[in-house]
């Protein structure tokens, strides 16, 4: 019997969506067909950051024709809530308003411009209050979330007082506009059962359920929330699509007709909350050779407005200020700060970049201080086996070691240092700097609930085959992945295979796609999805092919003895066989990450189910008259394990180095000192755009040694959120330039993001430290002989 070509290597899959991404057939929220009947909202949104709402009238806004009705708090039936760890955020503002552009009201109307005219006839008379906006205004008020958590290994005290070298300093690092190609959208409608069917740009689907019903008072099974695609989400769809999904179903109950709300980008850079800002305060012993004996860093982050997810984020920036580092003695205390300011929520990285950022500005201020390369003071301090974090987790897989070696040997680090040393020489106005950075980033929500995902398969008899998952597509390519899962699991062709819009009535509660856990806990539910359809198969096959069921099984769209290969039983033929003895041919598939565990109120657990590593080398060029920066060159080594799609990976790593270096070089928020958000559009926001990226910029996906003991599925890692601390290294090399200029190597100031300005501010200091005699003050001599000095 003739073979047929084997079928399309799963890993070399196609975007599932780029063909329509390209051509613009890709539907999105906001795209879809308009309903008979549609109607659309706008906000009446708050013009103080902090005030008394006296009164509110709407008279003049219902009179405008083509006006449904006005929404304010006193609309709501159920509760008026939309908070996911405290119930401290309204959907509609009431008594008080708490950010600049806060909804007081939402206009329901014919069309989206009847419905922005008639919220300008609202009136709504206020009580302005005093806004506390920054770190420091909150720390002087004792305004806080929370109460502060701590983790803590050894006697970080005593160590600190027999350290060599005693150091501290403080570093202030901004927050992050989403940036998301497609804003804040919703649709929903009520039908004629009752049912609230809701599609959402969200990335959580079962929580924009959940919050719907709560806020309608309905029960969950009386709301259907589905996400087709999002263009871009980064974290900003994980919560923050919940009140403008409730907001739609609100409009929609109470008038009984279609609604759709999206905002514009102004609106919804206002409306929505950032990467949070953060204060790293940091003191640090260690041996004259940058050996770390003691670590005392106090995080601080602006939460905003409300709780939000700050508490998780926190706890993920305390749990990452190691980055890949060993220290014996670490005391970590985090507090979040109450402003008033748009809740700060989930972004890519979801605290870790926060927390790496400040441990990488300890390495290096340790490594400019006595004087000794970054890279070796880096390499120094890696974990090593048997070692566990401050949290107790041991590091396992860890093949930091190797991957660093393979990193200044593909990024030509020796021969470039020498040769950015020799262009430095020869140039005064402009000087290059180049360096090396890892990252060590756990995979797994940091609540272990979270931790799980459900699928749900159908083969029909035609041989095509439905595939449902809860995890959602926002062009990370999740959907492909899952695709490839389900073909290489089942053996057929991805072209059987027809991936469904998220839906919570497919697939129930699910967890958020976020965490970079979308491929790993879908992946392992998509597969045991299609292992237990592949076991009810496997005895019809070998009734089939006369043979034993342990002996079947299953590759190129057929099923085939391993000891008679040659003889097989097409897909289609299977299927139909199965169907006509009555064997069920739908399957759901669950999964839970093993072995994780975490107590918050202690801080100590095992709350990752693996690591993932990379390395990325840097070199900037520098102009002193300005600040202006180029990436010259990036280098990067990246661990992705056993890839369930290589390009897809590549794309990732590119991506998320990309939007860090937008994090750490050129995106800074700014706001008024009444709190309104002055970077509101792309010409005052600035993201990377193609000048940015680096001329010449090399991507590797690291193969380690041997296979990880703990992965994801088929041996994958995850990629989407670790890259993007790499660009740390962009930050480290500009750092590297700016020394160039003069001064004393010991102390060199950096702004994060190092924006031009800042960068000609730092520029400046070196300079004028070089001018003084006594470049570096030092702080009064310790009676142990020893000297403490100031880095901040």
């Amino acid at each position: 019997m003739s073979r047929k070509p084997p079928a399309q290597d799963p890993s070399q899959l196609k975007h599932e969506s780029a063909v329509g991404h390209v051509t613009g057939r890709a539907v999105y929220t906001d795209e879809q067909h308009p309903p008979q009947g549609l109607l659309s909202v706008w906000p009446v949104t708050s013009p103080h950051a902090h005030a008394r709402v006296l009164r509110i009238d709407v008279a003049q806004a219902l009179a405008v024709p083509g006006v449904a009705t006005v929404l304010t708090a006193a609309d709501i039936p159920g509760e008026n809530d939309s908070g996911t760890i405290l119930h401290d955020e309204p959907v509609i503002a009431d008594d008080v308003v708490s950010f600049h552009g806060q909804s007081v009201a939402w206009v329901v109307a014919r069309d989206e411009a009847t419905a922005r005219a008639a919220a300008e006839r609202v009136r709504v008379e206020y009580e302005p209050l005093p806004p506390i906006l920054t770190i420091e205004a909150a720390l002087a008020a004792d305004a806080f979330h929370m109460l502060p958590s701590q983790i803590v290994r050894g006697d970080v005290e005593a160590a600190l007082a027999a350290a060599p070298v005693v150091l501290h300093g403080e570093l202030h690092v901004g927050g992050q506009e989403h940036f998301y190609l497609e804003t804040q959208a919703s649709w929903a409608s009520v039908d004629s059962e009752g049912v609230v069917q809701v599609t959402a740009s969200t990335q959580h689907p079962s929580e924009t359920q959940a919050i719907v019903a709560h806020v309608l008072g309905l029960p969950a099974n009386q709301v259907v929330c589905r996400s087709l695609r999002m263009g871009g989400g980064f974290g900003g769809k994980e919560t923050q699509a919940n009140p403008y999904a409730a907001v739609a179903a609100l409009a929609a109950w109470r008038t009984g007709r279609p609604v759709r709300i999206k905002l514009e980008r102004g609106l919804d850079m206002r409306m929505t909350g950032k990467r949070h800002p953060f204060l790293g305060r940091w003191r640090v012993g260690c041996e004259r050779d940058g050996r770390l004996r003691a670590l005392d860093v106090e995080l601080i982050a602006n939460g905003g407005w409300s709780c939000e997810l700050s508490p998780p984020v926190l706890s993920r920036a305390m749990v990452h200020v190691d980055n890949a580092y060993f220290c014996p003695n670490v005391r970590v205390v985090g507090r979040i700060c109450r402003t008033h300011l748009p809740s700060n929520t989930a972004f890519r990285g979801f605290g870790g970049p926060q927390g790496v950022i400040v441990g990488e500005e300890i390495i290096e201020q340790i490594a400019r201080h006595l004087g000794l390369p970054a890279h070796e003071v880096r390499e120094r301090n890696f974990y090593r086996e048997g070692q566990a974090t401050h949290y107790d987790q041991p590091v396992t897989g860890n093949h930091m070691h190797e991957l660093w070696q393979q990193a200044l040997e593909r990024g030509d680090f020796s021969a470039r240092r020498a040769q950015v040393a020799a262009f430095n020489a020869a140039h005064r106005h402009s000087k290059r700097g180049i360096a090396i950075t890892p990252i060590k980033f756990g995979i797994s929500f940091n609540k272990t609930e979270y931790n799980q995902a459900g699928a749900l398969l159908h083969i029909y008899t035609d041989g095509s085959i439905q595939l449902n998952h809860g995890g959602t597509e926002m062009g990370q390519g999740l959907h492909t992945k899952m695709l490839a899962v389900a073909a290489r699991t089942l053996g057929v062709s991805a072209a059987r295979l027809r991936i469904m819009p998220t839906s919570t009535d497919k697939v129930p509660n699910t967890s958020a796609t976020a965490a970079s856990t979308g491929a790993d806990l879908n992946g392992q539910a998509v597969k045991a999805a299609c292992e237990t359809l592949i076991a009810r198969l496997r005895p019809v096959a070998a009734n089939l092919l006369h043979g034993d069921a342990d002996q079947v099984e299953f590759s190129d769209d057929a099923a085939f003895l391993r000891s008679a290969p040659d003889a097989r039983v097409d897909f289609v033929t299977l299927v139909k066989a199965a169907y006509a003895q009555r064997v069920s041919l739908s399957a759901t598939g669950y999964y839970r990450t093993p072995g994780l565990r975490w107590n918050p109120a202690t801080g100590k657990g095992h709350p990752f189910h693996y690591f993932a590593f990379g390395a990325a080398v840097c070199e900037v060029e520098v102009d002193g008259d300005t600040g202006v920066h180029r990436l010259l060159r990036v280098d990067i080594l990246h661990d992705v394990g056993d890839s369930l799609n290589p390009g897809i990976d590549r794309g990732q790593i590119e991506g998320g180095f990309v939007q860090g270096l937008g994090w750490l070089t050129c995106e800074e928020l700014r706001f008024s000192d009444q709190g309104r958000l002055l970077t509101d559009a792309p010409s005052t926001y600035k993201i990377p755009t193609l000048g940015d990226v680096p001329e010449d910029f090399r991507v590797r996906l690291y193969i380690p040694p041997t296979p990880p003991a703990t992965a994801a599925v088929f041996g994958s890692k995850a990629v989407g959120e670790p890259p993007l601390m790499l660009a740390i290294a962009a930050r480290e090399a500009i750092r590297d330039a700016v020394a160039a200029f003069g001064g004393d190597p010991r102390r060199v100031e950096l702004g994060a993001p190092a924006t031009p300005e800042a960068i000609f501010r730092a520029i400046d200091a070196v300079r004028e430290t070089s001018a003084r005699s006594d470049p570096l003050p030092r702080a009064q001599e310790e009676a142990s002989g020893r000297r403490t000095f100031s880095h901040g």
